[in-house]
C-alpha cells in the first residue's frame, strides 16, 4: 500500500512539473534564438538590441548603454532637444531620465549592408526632466551601424504615435 501511495505522489509531482514546463516548451523557438544569436536574422538581432537597451535604461545600466551606442550617437527628443551619447547616458545615471516600464507595440527593422533602421513604437512609463511619472506612446526612429560585426545605435529621433 505504501508503494502505491508513493507512486501516486511521484506521478502527481511529475504531472505538475510537466504542466509548469509546457509554457517554456511552447516558446522554445524564441528561447533557442535568444540562447544562440548566430541563428537569428540581422533584423531579429536589432530588435533584441532595442529590448536590451530598454532594460538597461530601466536598470540604469550605463555600461550596457555605452557598449550598444556608437560614440557618434545623437538622440533628438520630441521637443527638438539633442543629446549626445554621453549626455544621454549621464541623464539616465543622474535621474534626469527615469524609465520604469516599456511595452513594445511595433518593432520593424530593415538592414542594408552595414547600416540599418529600426522603427520602434513602445508604450513607456517614465519620469523625465523633473516631471512626474507619465506614460507615453513613443515612436523612435533609429539608425544603426555595424562595426566589427556588432550593431550599434548611431541616431534616434523620438516622437509620439
Amino acid at each position: 500500500m505504501a508503494k502505491t501511495a508513493n507512486g501516486r505522489r511521484r506521478l502527481r509531482t511529475l504531472a505538475i512539473a510537466f504542466t509548469l514546463l509546457l509554457p517554456l516548451l511552447a516558446n522554445a523557438a524564441t528561447t533557442i534564438n535568444f540562447l544562440h544569436p548566430s541563428t537569428m536574422t540581422e533584423e531579429e538581432k536589432i530588435k533584441e538590441l532595442y529590448k536590451t537597451m530598454c532594460i538597461a535604461m530601466i536598470d540604469k545600466d550605463t555600461a550596457t548603454l555605452s557598449s550598444i551606442h556608437d560614440d557618434s550617437f545623437m538622440l533628438v527628443h520630441m521637443t527638438g532637444m539633442r543629446q549626445s551619447k554621453q549626455q544621454y547616458i549621464d541623464a539616465i545615471a543622474d535621474g534626469t531620465l527615469n524609465y520604469f516600464t516599456v511595452r513594445h507595440d511595433v518593432l520593424e527593422a530593415t538592414v542594408k549592408g552595414d547600416s540599418a533602421t529600426l522603427l520602434a513604437r513602445s508604450q513607456v512609463s517614465a519620469a523625465v526632466f523633473g516631471g512626474g511619472r507619465h506614460s507615453w506612446r513613443l515612436q523612435l526612429h533609429f539608425h544603426l551601424i555595424r562595426r566589427d560585426g556588432r550593431w550599434l545605435f548611431s541616431h534616434c529621433e523620438a516622437s509620439t504615435y
